[in-house]
């Protein structure tokens, strides 16, 4: 796996993968991730270009949204735990 792209964000850190014919476009935020697989074949030939253009700010908002929830969950399952 090798680094194509780091994408410059405030609110997380995106980096784009290139492994076995695939782009795994990966969002970093604290100690929560989320990754989105996309085959080379799905998408129309221009390549990373291709990528560049699926992440727009309408998408990141939405998983920076994620984040929130995903933090939220895992605070409630811990807090569920403390003794």
């Amino acid at each position: 796996m090798r680094v194509i792209a780091e994408l410059p964000h405030p609110a997380c850190k995106i980096t784009i993968f290139s492994m076995n014919q695939k782009y795994i476009v990966k969002f970093e935020q604290g100690t929560f991730e989320q990754s989105y697989k996309l085959a080379e074949l799905d998408l129309s030939g221009g390549g990373v270009n291709d990528v560049f253009e699926i992440l727009d700010e309408e998408f990141i908002q939405t998983v920076i949204e994620r984040f929130k929830l995903m933090r939220s969950d895992f605070s409630a399952a811990y807090s569920r735990h403390q003794y």
